[in-house]
C-alpha cells in the first residue's frame, strides 16, 4: 500500500501559557497543503524501515513511523512490515512532515490489517507520538488549542488561492524555538481573526515564534518581504520555522516570484 503524507501550515500561532508538565498551551489554525512525502508499507518477515530522498537524522528504528507501528503492535499484535519513506517535505521546517508520516502509518496499518480502529482512537494513538500527529488523522483545517491536540472546526478555505512555501534550508529545533518565548494571551484570538477577510490578516495574524527566530535567521524576514513585495495577501513563518509561506490570488504567476537561488526547496500549491 502506498500513501502520500502531506504538509501543513500554521495560520497564526500563539503561545498562551506554560503548563505544570513543562509543555505549553497554544492556539493555532492548522491547514493541510499538497506538498507530500511518499510512504509505502508491504508485508515482511521482520519489521524494517528504510528511506530515500532527504536524509532523515537518527537511527532507522527510531523513526516516528516505527513508533506508530509499535503502538499498534503493542495493542493488536500486527505482523511485521517493511516501511519505506521517500522524504520530500523538509525536516525541521514547521510543516509537520514527520507527524504526517506517522499519522499516515497508523491509518495505513489500520486499513491493511482491517483493525477497524475508530478515528477517535487513531487520534489518541497519534497523540502519543507527537502533538501535531492527531491533526493528520482527519487532515482538514482545524483550530487547535491545549498542547495542540484539542480541535475545533476552522471555516477557512484557501482552495481558490495559491499558497507558496519557501524553505531556506535552515533547521530549527523545538528547543531553539521555545528558548526565548514569553507566553502571553494575544489581543485578538485566532478564531476571531480567521473570520475576517484574508486582507486583514497581515496586521493581525501573528506567529509568536517568528520574531525571535528571525533575529538569528534574517533570511526568514527577507523571504517574507519578498513574498509581500511579489503580491502576497498574507505571509508568515509556519510553526516553529523555518519555512515561510505566502498566500496569493489564484491567478498569481509563479514566474513573478523572485527568490534567490539558494532557496531551492519550495513548492507552489494550487
Amino acid at each position: 500500500m502506498i500513501s502520500f503524507p502531506n504538509a501543513k501550515i500554521n495560520l497564526g500561532l500563539n503561545i498562551l501559557s506554560k503548563r505544570p508538565d513543562g509543555y505549553h498551551n497554544l492556539s493555532s489554525c492548522f491547514y493541510p497543503l499538497g506538498w507530500k512525502d511518499i510512504l509505502e508499507i508491504i508485508p515482511s518477515n521482520r519489521i524494517q524501515f528504510t528511506s530515500s530522498g532527504i536524509a532523515i537524522p537518527g537511527g532507522n528504528m527510531n523513526n516516528l513511523c516505527i513508533k506508530a507501528y509499535n503502538l499498534l503492535y503493542n495493542n493488536h499484535h500486527i505482523p511485521p512490515v517493511h516501511i519505506h519513506l521517500h522524504k520530500i517535505i523538509p525536516i525541521g521546517a514547521g510543516l509537520g512532515g514527520g507527524s504526517s508520516d506517522a499519522a499516515s502509518t497508523l491509518k495505513m496499518l489500520n486499513n491493511i490489517f482491517n483493525l477497524n480502529i475508530s478515528t477517535t482512537l487513531l487520534e489518541e494513538f497519534a497523540g502519543q507520538i507527537g502533538s501535531d500527529c492527531p491533526f493528520f488523522i482527519q487532515n482538514k483545517p482545524i483550530l487547535v488549542s491545549g498542547t495542540g491536540t484539542e480541535f475545533n472546526p476552522a471555516l477557512i478555505d484557501l482552495s481558490k488561492k495559491k499558497v507558496i512555501i519557501i524553505h531556506p534550508n535552515i533547521h530549527i529545533s523545538t528547543k531553539e524555538a521555545y528558548s526565548g518565548i514569553v507566553p502571553k494571551a494575544p489581543k485578538n484570538s485566532i478564531l476571531k481573526i480567521s473570520k475576517l477577510p484574508l486582507s486583514n490578516w497581515k496586521s493581525l495574524l501573528v506567529n509568536d515564534f517568528e520574531r525571535l527566530i528571525s533575529l538569528n535567521n534574517p533570511e526568514i524576514s527577507n523571504i517574507k518581504k519578498t513574498l509581500y513585495d511579489s503580491g502576497a495577501i498574507y505571509a508568515s513563518m509556519s510553526g516553529s520555522g523555518s519555512s515561510v509561506f505566502g498566500i496569493f490570488k489564484e491567478d498569481f504567476d509563479l514566474y513573478a516570484l523572485r527568490i534567490k537561488a539558494e532557496y531551492s526547496s519550495w513548492a507552489g500549491i494550487l
